[in-house]
C-alpha cells in the first residue's frame, strides 16, 4: 500500500524494462491493474467504467511524455489547446488564456510557431504547458527530460516542478534522472514488481 499525499512530488526509478511505464499507465488508467486498486481522492479509479475513467483523466489528470506528442502543422498555442477539442465543458476564451500564460511560463515567446519548427526543448516545454492546461490534480510524467541535452533537462525540471507546485499538483515522474529526482519530495525504486522507499533519496 503507497499513499501519497496531495500536492507531493514522487519519483520513480528502477532499471530498464522493471514495469515503470507500466506502472504510470496504470495510475494514468490507461491499462487495467491485475490486483489491488487506484484511487485518486474520491475516485477508485481501477473501478470505473470506460467512460466514467475517460472523463476523469479529462478532468484531473495531465501527462508529460517523453517524446512529446505534438501534432505538426498545428502551433506551439494550437497544441497547448489540443485536449480542449475533446473538452466542450470549459469556456474557449478562459482556456486560450491558460495556454498564453502557460507558453510564457515556459519561455515560449512565438505561440504561433509551427510544432516541427520548435526544437526538442521547446517541443517538451509546450508539451509541459499542454498537460497543465486543465489545471489537474494530478500530473505524471514518463521521463520527461530523457531525449533533452543537459540545459534543456535542467529548465525542463526547474519549468515543471515549478508550475506544479505553483497549482498545487500532485507530481509523480518516472526517470532516471538522478539531479530531476532529487529535487522531489520523495523516491520509490520499482524493482521486482514492487515499489520501495528509497529512504537516502527522502527529502
Amino acid at each position: 500500500h503507497v499513499a501519497i499525499a496531495p500536492g507531493q512530488t514522487v519519483g520513480i526509478r528502477g532499471a530498464s524494462g522493471a514495469g515503470k511505464t507500466t506502472l504510470l499507465h496504470c495510475l494514468a488508467g490507461i491499462e487495467p491493474v491485475d490486483a489491488g486498486s487506484i484511487r485518486w481522492g474520491e475516485h477508485e479509479i481501477s473501478s470505473l467504467s470506460p467512460p466514467a475513467l475517460t472523463r476523469w483523466r479529462q478532468q484531473h489528470l495531465g501527462l508529460v511524455f517523453q517524446d512529446f506528442h505534438l501534432v505538426e502543422g498545428l502551433s506551439a498555442l494550437d497544441n497547448v489547446l489540443l485536449p480542449a477539442s475533446f473538452n466542450a465543458w470549459r469556456p474557449a476564451s478562459i482556456l486560450r488564456e491558460r495556454a498564453d500564460y502557460l507558453l510564457s511560463c515556459v519561455a515560449i515567446g512565438s505561440p504561433g510557431r509551427p510544432a516541427e519548427l520548435l526544437s526538442r526543448g521547446e517541443r517538451q516545454r509546450v508539451a509541459v504547458a499542454r498537460a497543465l492546461l486543465f489545471e489537474p490534480q494530478v500530473v505524471l510524467a514518463d521521463e520527461p527530460t530523457a531525449s533533452l541535452d543537459p540545459e534543456n533537462r535542467d529548465a525542463i525540471s526547474r519549468l515543471l516542478l515549478e508550475l506544479v507546485r505553483e497549482q498545487g499538483a500532485t507530481l509523480i515522474v518516472v526517470s532516471h534522472d538522478t539531479a530531476l529526482l532529487g529535487q522531489l519530495d520523495m523516491q520509490f525504486e520499482l524493482r521486482d514488481g514492487a515499489l520501495r522507499m528509497d529512504d537516502a533519496a527522502h527529502v
